[in-house]
């Protein structure tokens, strides 16, 4: 349903540091790489970073980031937080979502919400 998830970053190297280190605990890769845009995914960019040069809004919204079981978000957390994001959130259980629903949320550079869950 969905082809591609874009976030609109004030510092694309500041954010490709942060999110090159969440996606590489995740499995996934750079996919394409331009002077104003960077793309991540497995098998094809589905995940672009921007340049627009203006912070996001307050409450911009957030991204939902899949993990192969708990080790990998707890892995995609510390990777996270080591390379400049904030934590929002630490790896956990979180009932309110399902019985398995573990996850973890950070801010990125930018202050922009991500979470890394499981479902397993």
């Amino acid at each position: 349903m969905i082809d591609h998830v874009g976030f609109e970053v004030t510092d694309l190297k500041r954010s490709a540091r942060f999110y090159d280190q969440v996606f590489f605990a995740l499995g996934a890769r750079r996919m394409l790489e331009s002077e104003h845009a960077i793309a991540y995914g497995i098998n094809g960019p589905e995940f672009w970073l921007v340049v627009r040069g203006l912070p996001p809004a307050a409450g911009y919204g957030h991204v939902a980031l899949q993990a192969s079981g708990k080790a990998a978000v707890d892995g995609a957390y510390r990777a996270g937080i080591a390379a400049g994001g904030a934590d929002d959130g630490p790896p956990g259980l979180r009932p309110q979502y399902g019985k398995r629903y573990y996850a973890a949320y950070m801010r990125d550079p930018d202050g922009l919400r991500v979470e890394v869950v499981s479902r397993r």
